[in-house]
């Protein structure tokens, strides 16, 4: 009995300010506490199992000031229960419920009287919390030198990561145990970070988990705003991750003033694979949607001239002439042409063409301004003007073979990472577009950042990103911006943000080749903060085809291909491949016709990160279904039901799959095609080679229509 005293004694004298916090459900318990010394805490459960351990919050500040870490006393909290819906401008569903119970704890430093305010707002699947520093005499502006957020993990939990890297996500995921990152980075990765003093164990988020008694979790960060990305440093003894914000050119992570606040901190967290992807967390963290007048985002399938330059069948630049700039070209016309510029006033009519065929609403054109050979040359006196075309691009022309064909162009502006001059160029960039009925435009970060010494995802270049964003905003322009920040929700706030790439694309099976997994966990991760414009629908696999010289392969079936559309969700997506190649194949094209690319409802049926996914859709506005399986390493038999369809409703489903013999290496192209009738009852087991997948469309039959087909 003494004993039992004693031991609550200790615990009141560490834990006598904690503050308890449920979720709406009850499933979630958050514990915020400070311990000895006045160091805040938390802890976080779900039905009863521990999450997160004992973890410290707090900041360190640069300098000889009183850092944001003790010796903190709690003198006020607030509790809240918010419950909203709200429609997004695009999306997976319809609508979305906002529902969380909230606290706030005001912290106050005894010796400076700073105060902090740590809030948190627990939802079903999970948590994201944040600090905040009111206007205050005691602080005004500070200096970040690290966030000191910690993640205790309660075991060494299987981990699907990518290296800490500054400057990109385009990596390829390992699976592993928490501990056994260290040895595997040092094996496979370090050598290939751009940024190369980051920690053996440092990891970026979305960082996805799966523990050993069946837990899914997940850790990120929302509503990324005047920040430093941050990524995760892992204590491999402990088994504690602590926060570790990207750095600018002097290597401070954060300018301050107060009032502000921090980006949310979030934590998913549940005992089904489905409840992850199917979260709305980040999105909810953000602010309501700014733009008044969104009727002019809408949702776009596109093919454009970008594979035949990725594969190196053609080229982006005019001559061979490097650098144009050093050798006194200023009138390209005078260049002498190398003959493969794929950007090309007949080359783009006919992908135009191609386009108003077959119902796509936009061409992509990359590679149509002056320039290229000097940057692919290294020339340190060029960069993009955004304005210029290439004599073989006629401008005009193609705008108005375009406008009479029914079919929108969206524009390419490569910045080649110099951020000051996009930013001195963007009005007259975004004008110009505008002038010639551009309305979208994909925008490039390729390379080193200029100045010299930042990030990518520095404080200082996310305001960039944001920057542009809410300009192209102000010109009625959606935005596709590549090599970026990943995204963290912003595009509830910003929804011209239709689409990001911010992590290995479809353009690394040019490269030479992605794991055949790989689509199965990015929704896991890199999609938890918004769409990818990951470019799918290659159907030649055989890169060799394309460029002798490129010996690539891409490591996915035909079917595998398909089922991205649905799997990989975005409102910006393109048919990537050659127009010839969708010519060899077309009943298996018919489904990138018809696949939606805005959705009133997502019913996620099969998941497990690694292995597969399985994904239902019903498309805006209609009565179509539309169903994408992915698979992955491994064959498998997948098993659904159709219980997501109307009751009593007869519908034919036609069902594009894998065939017996399809591999991603060996046959990628065998297929089958087959058309069933289905309903609410009907049950499917299907099988997905390697590398495979299969997808499904699906609509109301007509009267006689179900006449001489197979029932499922």
């Amino acid at each position: 009995m003494l004993r039992t005293i004693l031991l609550f004694s200790l615990f009141f004298a560490t834990a006598v300010q904690a503050q308890q916090l449920l979720s709406p459900d009850k499933n979630v318990a958050l514990q915020f506490t400070l311990l000895n010394g006045g160091v805040p805490s938390y802890t976080l459960s779900y039905k009863g199992k521990p999450v997160i351990k004992p973890s410290k919050l707090g900041l360190h500040l640069k300098g000889d000031a009183k850092s944001l870490l003790n010796d903190f006393t709690v003198t006020n909290t607030a509790t809240n229960v918010f419950d909203e819906t709200w429609k997004p401008v695009w999306g997976e569903v319809s609508s979305i419920r906002n529902h969380y119970n909230e606290l706030a704890v005001t912290l106050t430093q005894k010796e400076t009287t700073r105060q902090m305010i740590i809030r948190f707002r627990l939802y079903d699947e999970g948590v994201g919390f944040r600090y905040e520093f009111p206007q205050q005499k005691a602080l005004s502006y500070f200096v970040i030198k690290e966030e000191r957020t910690e993640f205790a993990m309660a075991g060494d939990h299987t981990a699907y990561w990518i290296a800490g890297d500054y400057d990109t996500q385009e990596y390829d995921y390992t699976t592993s145990k928490l501990s056994e990152i260290r040895a595997l980075m040092a094996k496979s990765v370090t050598d290939n970070l751009s940024q190369t003093s980051f920690s053996p164990t440092g990891v970026q988020t979305s960082l996805m988990m799966k523990t050993a008694d069946g837990l899914y979790l997940n850790l990120h960060e929302a509503a990324l705003i005047n920040y430093a990305t941050m990524h995760l440093n892992l204590n491999d003894t402990t088994m504690v991750f602590q926060s570790w914000l990207t750095p600018d050119v002097n290597g401070d992570k954060g300018y301050m003033q107060a009032p502000c606040t921090t980006p949310w901190r979030t934590v998913m967290v549940s005992n089904d694979a489905r409840t992850i992807l199917a979260s709305k967390l980040i999105y909810n963290l953000n602010e309501p949607n700014k733009i008044k007048d969104v009727s002019w985002i809408k949702p776009t399938k596109y093919v454009g001239v970008w594979w035949e330059m990725i594969t190196g069948k053609s080229a982006w630049s005019y001559t061979d002439e490097y650098p144009a700039v050093q050798l006194g070209i200023t009138d390209y016309t005078k260049a002498k042409p190398h003959g493969r510029h794929g950007a090309n006033t007949a080359n783009v009519k006919r992908y135009i063409d191609f386009a108003a065929q077959h119902g796509f609403d936009a061409v992509l054109v990359e590679g149509w301004n002056i320039g290229w050979e000097d940057w692919f040359g290294n020339s340190k006196d060029f960069v993009f003007d955004f304005v210029t075309p290439y004599p073989d691009f006629n401008l005009q022309e193609i705008r108005s073979y375009a406008a009479s064909k029914g079919v929108k162009m969206i524009m390419h502006h490569e910045t080649s990472s110099s951020v000051r001059n996009y930013e001195r160029h963007m009005d007259t960039a975004y004008k110009f577009m505008k002038a010639n009925g551009y309305d979208a435009v994909k925008s490039g970060y390729v390379g080193d950042i200029l100045p010299r010494g930042e990030n990518h995802y520095s404080q200082w270049i996310v305001n960039h990103y944001q920057y542009a964003l809410e300009k192209a905003a102000q010109y009625q322009i959606m935005v596709n911006a590549h090599e970026a920040v990943r995204p963290t929700g912003i595009a509830r706030t910003w929804p011209n943000l239709i689409g990001n790439e911010s992590a290995r694309g479809t353009e690394y099976q040019a490269f030479g080749g992605s794991k055949p997994n790989h689509v199965t966990i990015l929704p896991f991760t890199r999609l938890q903060g918004g769409p990818m414009d990951y470019t799918p629908g290659i159907f030649e696999m055989d890169i060799s085809k394309l460029n002798p010289e490129n010996k690539s392969h891409v490591n996915s079936t035909l079917a595998n291909q398909l089922a991205l559309y649905v799997t990989l969700y975005s409102p910006l997506q393109m048919a990537a491949d050659l127009p010839e190649h969708y010519d060899r194949f077309p009943d298996a094209f018919q489904f990138i016709k018809d696949v939606a690319v805005d959705w009133d409802d997502s019913k996620y049926l099969e998941a497990e990160p690694g292995e597969y996914i399985t994904v239902a859709r019903k498309a805006k506005g209609t009565g179509k279904w539309f169903v994408g399986s992915v698979g992955g390493n491994d064959p498998r038999t997948s098993q659904i039901s159709f219980d997501f369809l109307e009751p009593g409703k007869t519908y034919i489903a036609t069902i594009y799959a894998d065939a017996k013999n399809a591999h991603y290496k060996t046959a990628p192209q065998a297929y089958n095609i087959r058309k069933v009738v289905v309903t609410s009852k009907s049950k499917l087991a299907q099988w997905v080679a390697a590398g495979g997948g299969y997808a499904i469309s699906i609509e109301a039959a007509e009267k006689g229509q179900t006449k001489g087909l197979k029932k499922l």
